[in-house]
């Protein structure tokens, strides 16, 4: 009533009052909380110890303390005095659970710290530093205690046999962890996974899962990895694990080079079997039941001491496993005359590529060479002969000089700079013959016309 009234007046005196007085309570009890000092939260392994922290801080020495108590409330229990400290009656521990297991670690009612040995998982739960005062009244601090447990993981491979369905191949398990863990996979194969999480009596918790898939003789060897995350672990714990998947035998038979010919002594077969598990006996049969008397065998190989007619014939190989039975027959055919070896076709392959290569480069450097051959032949000699031999200064050489500057100019006849003749003939007339226009036709290179 008295918030509902300040509300309606909140001007009035009788608000602020009561304003100030809410304000001055929750400060004391500010106050009144900081008294005891005490850790909020701690954790813990288990058969380890740890210590509980409890101080009474007080200015002036005002309140009297007269006894202080631990008091232990399990996660999921009632609250229980494990320890009790009074400064004329002494220390008294009434829970039997931690009887022995608890001590005070100072003898002061001040400072009354105590510290859990051989601590359990069921230790978790909040514990409280209680004081009993005067004048007011109980004092108390709470801190929370969590414990931790490092789960034991674990993985393995589950043998399995080949099949048409889905089954579990591999497992992982986190057992006994606090908290929970978290299991993942890495794979390669095809498959999937499911977790169940079990939580134990004393707040541990086992984390399983499977990866299942549907097994083929393909996967067996094949790699799984198990990963494990959790708080008290520096990093994800990891298992890799090989699939064991078992199948029954797959044979060939090998060796056999189409050149058994009469009198061969080293012919040879070889029976070839991959199973899981390996296999428990390998036989060797003909079409006609028993081996010719020239065949010797050695567990899966098969000789012939020496080829004649009685290995004409066809060979069966027969492998078997405790999960079945496979064979593989084949035909030998004997021979009159040995047979050369027939080239591997890889060898001729690059034998045919080296000599298409050369062949390439020989056609190459022919057309090349055709090619210069023809620039030659269609040069030829020059087309126009040079200019005989004339005199110095001689007319005929005026006019070859003309003719040739005709050419360059296209046929037209040459234009001269008349300034520039006249003052270089002008002036440097001295220095210079007749000119090549008036030379008598007597001193011409032509000879005087003769009359007949």
């Amino acid at each position: 009533m008295a918030r509902d009234y300040a509300a309606r007046w909140p001007g009035s005196p009788g608000g602020n009052a009561w304003m100030v007085a809410a304000v001055m309570f929750l400060t004391a009890q500010g106050v009144v909380a900081q008294k005891v000092r005490v850790e909020e939260e701690l954790e813990a392994y288990p058969t380890e110890s740890v210590d509980l922290r409890c101080e009474f801080v007080e200015r002036g020495n005002l309140t009297r303390l007269t006894q202080v108590s631990w008091i232990w409330e399990p996660v999921d229990g009632q609250r229980d005095n494990i320890a009790v400290y009074h400064p004329n009656y002494g220390q008294s521990f009434p829970n039997m659970a931690f009887k022995d297991r608890v001590v005070f670690l100072h003898d002061d009612l001040k400072i009354p710290s105590i510290r859990i040995k051989d601590l359990r998982m069921s230790d978790a739960g909040r514990y409280t530093c209680e004081y009993a005062t005067y004048p007011t009244g109980n004092e108390q601090g709470t801190t929370t205690l969590i414990m931790l447990a490092k789960p034991k993981n674990s993985a393995r491979a589950v043998t399995v046999q080949a099949g048409s369905k889905s089954v579990v191949v591999a497992q992982c398990e986190a057992a006994d962890g606090k908290p929970a863990a978290t299991i993942k996979w890495l794979a390669s194969v095809g498959g999937n996974h499911s977790t169940t999480t079990t939580s134990g009596p004393d707040g541990t918790v086992t984390v399983r899962s499977e990866y299942r898939l549907v097994p083929t003789a393909e996967d067996n060897g094949r790699e799984v990895t198990c990963l494990v995350d959790q708080r008290t672990q520096d990093r994800p714990w990891t298992e890799v694990l090989k699939l064991s998947v078992e199948y029954p035998p797959t044979v060939t038979i090998e060796g056999y080079d189409h050149n058994w010919y009469v009198g061969r002594s080293d012919a040879v077969l070889f029976c070839q079997a991959t199973a899981n598990p390996e296999p428990t006996t390998i036989t060797w049969t003909t079409a006609s039941g028993s081996l010719p008397d020239t065949v010797v065998v050695e567990h899966n190989k098969l000789m012939v001491r020496k080829v004649d007619d009685a290995v004409n014939t066809t060979f069966t190989c027969e492998v078997k496993n405790k999960h079945g039975a496979s064979r593989k027959t084949l035909t030998t055919f004997v021979i009159e005359e040995k047979r050369e070896p027939v080239r591997d076709p890889q060898t001729g392959a690059v034998v045919g590529g080296i000599l298409g290569t050369l062949i390439f480069i020989g056609i190459i450097v022919g057309i090349v060479f055709l090619i210069r051959k023809f620039q030659q032949d269609t040069e030829g000699p020059p087309k126009h002969k040079p200019p005989p031999p004339v005199k110095a200064g001689s007319s005929t050489e005026m006019i070859l000089d003309e003719e040739a500057t005709e050419a360059l100019n296209g046929g037209a006849p040459p234009v001269l700079n008349k300034d520039a003749s006249d003052g270089h003939h002008g002036n440097d007339s001295s220095n210079h013959g007749p000119s090549s226009a008036n030379i008598p036709r007597g001193e011409s290179f032509v000879s005087t016309p003769m009359y007949v």
